[in-house]
């Protein structure tokens, strides 16, 4: 450079873009001066790179600096794990003439290659034979997934694209992307929307998105669910591509039942919005039901990646999942900025046979009813005629024939299929005690022989004229009773075909609801003295406002797998 400059006075030069920096030109004319100096893992990426800067090879001097930096890497640092991943740690810096010398390559192959061989000998080492199976079982912890996590994200994809290649277990691989996960995105769950920055805006989503491609590629059973819902919300968190969002989607829907509530309640980033992502919630549950549907035809999985170690959906985990989606209903019920129409897609997305009861939809829609009293009366009887009212159990119905929120046209249909249920009830309790009037011969015969003792003379206690006496008089009681429930059923049909007409003939709503109410009233009497005590309590209540159901317990759950179901608060 000083030959080829034009200026005379030349006192002083200019080295721009020199890989290292001072540190690695002043190590290199350590060496041209023949100082003493150790080449070590810390500075021979720095050493190599300024000697390929300065063009220090053999044309000008034997065994010059490039030579020298090349026989230690592959004497000393390509065979040995650790000092591979140090040289290639010390790389970060030297960019372009790190990538142009190809150290990073020579580092990532020899990393690769001592993993798996660790990985063997390890595994032989630990393996050990459970003498009560006689299965082999191998114990093994890979201490190079914490190291792994030291390195820069373009790094780490080679490296772990080399792993496969060279046969590195799927387990071990999915073990360190997620410590890696951990480690580089520490913290990132508490940033707020209006903490945007460059370092969250650029860095943290190109390692959300790199580790997400790497996970496309690995078996489902290599990382847990939780995990896979923790890189979803850093996804959503980092503004991630919707295709990196949607590929994660994709494996949460292959194991959807093994999720809990608090998985599903996925903050929405955009305050304008429902509180929670509804959508991405949608989708993962579309993914759920495709996979029912591939399984059901036998076709595969159009996924780029298999379902390894996942069993068929079976009808449970179809339960589960409905248990899980009511649930999950209920939580986003209340808040006052959720569409109908996102709401209504949800409920709508579920197969029938994906809920024994509706218990828990009718809640659901109870709570969205109360948080939302804006809707109109068109909007309230679409979203209540997803619920099955046959499918309502005895306390939800009586819940709902009292509820003021819900559209008249449901309460009828829930007090007509009561009426069903009441009729049906009394015909076979009917049956019943005509088939119990019918052996009554025989039950006086064994009164009779019980009432005698061991020589045959009856007792002087009870005679057998009184106990026959007593008998007749219990089963007059009965008929009578039959006959009592047979006029009151017949007056309750009479009220039917009333409440029918009247609807018909237009008639106001608060003509039918008094109606409806005599009909209440009717199947109270049905009960007996009981029934009386209950109605004379209920109506005293009825004054009040109606409180909620709560499924006969006073605390109220938030998990899908509690058994209690709870309405809204009038």
């Amino acid at each position: 450079m000083v030959a080829e400059s034009k200026d005379p006075d030349l006192s002083k030069l200019e080295l721009i873009n020199v890989p290292g920096g001072a540190l690695a030109f002043e190590l290199a004319a350590k060496f041209c001066y023949g100082s003493n100096f150790e080449i070590n893992t810390v500075n021979v990426a720095h050493l190599r790179c300024i000697a390929e800067y300065l063009e220090m090879t053999e044309e000008y001097q034997e065994e010059n600096l490039i030579v020298r930096t090349e026989t230690y890497l592959h004497e000393i640092v390509v065979k040995n794990l650790d000092k591979s991943l140090e040289v290639l740690g010390a790389c970060d810096g030297l960019d372009p003439t790190v990538e142009e010398v190809g150290l990073v390559d020579i580092c990532v192959d020899a990393i690769a290659i001592n993993v798996s061989k660790e990985q063997l000998v390890s595994g032989l080492a630990h393996l050990e034979c459970d003498v009560g199976s006689g299965k082999l079982r191998m114990h093994c912890q890979d201490w190079w997934v914490e190291d792994l996590s030291a390195l820069r994200i373009d790094y780490y994809q080679r490296v772990i694209a080399a792993m496969r290649r060279t046969g590195v277990r799927p387990e071990s691989i999915g073990a360190s992307i997620v410590h890696y996960a951990q480690t580089a995105l520490k913290g990132i769950e508490r940033r707020h929307v209006w903490d945007s920055g460059p370092l969250v805006g650029d860095n943290q989503r190109v390692i959300v998105e790199t580790l997400i491609d790497l996970l496309a590629t690995e078996k489902i059973t290599s990382v847990t669910l939780s995990f896979l819902f923790g890189m979803l919300r850093m996804a959503i968190e980092v503004d991630a591509g919707l295709d990196y969002r949607i590929e994660v989607e994709k494996r949460i829907g292959l194991q959807l039942e093994m999720a809990s509530l608090d998985d599903l309640l996925i903050p929405a980033m955009q305050t304008s919005d429902s509180m929670f992502d509804v959508d991405t919630v949608h989708r993962i549950l579309v993914n759920f039901l495709r996979r029912i549907e591939e399984d059901d035809s036998g076709e595969l999985s159009p996924c780029g990646y298999e379902s390894d170690g996942l069993k068929s959906p079976s009808h449970s985990s179809v339960l589960k999942v409905g248990r899980l989606m009511d649930g999950y209903l209920a939580e986003i019920a209340p808040d006052p900025y959720l569409k109908l129409q996102k709401f209504m897609a949800l409920i709508e997305l579920l197969p029938d046979y994906a809920r024994i009861v509706d218990d828990g939809l009718y809640r659901a829609i109870d709570i969205y009813l109360k948080a939302h009293p804006s809707l109109t009366e068109s909007e309230c009887k679409k979203l209540c005629k997803l619920i099955d009212c046959q499918k309502l159990s005895q306390d939800a119905s009586s819940h709902a024939a009292q509820n003021d929120r819900l559209p008249i046209q449901t309460v009828v249909r829930v007090l007509y299929l009561e009426q069903l249920r009441l009729k049906s009830t009394v015909s076979s309790s009917s049956h019943q005690h005509s088939s119990g009037c019918d052996g009554g011969g025989g039950s006086l015969s064994q009164r009779m022989t019980m009432m005698c003792s061991g020589s045959g003379v009856p007792s002087s206690c009870v005679s057998p004229r009184d106990n026959y006496a007593s008998l007749r008089r219990e089963n007059r009681e009965l008929k009578l009773e039959i006959a009592r429930m047979r006029v009151r059923l017949t007056e309750l049909e009479r009220e039917q075909g009333v409440m029918r007409q009247g609807m018909r003939d237009g008639r106001n709503g608060r003509a039918l609801l008094a109606s409806i109410s005599r009909g209440i009233g009717r199947i109270a009497m049905l009960g007996g003295p009981a029934a009386e005590r209950r109605k004379t309590k209920n109506s005293s209540q009825q004054q009040q406002q109606p409180q909620c159901w709560d499924g006969g317990k006073s605390r109220r759950g938030h998990k899908a797998s509690s058994s209690s179901v709870t309405y809204a608060e009038s």
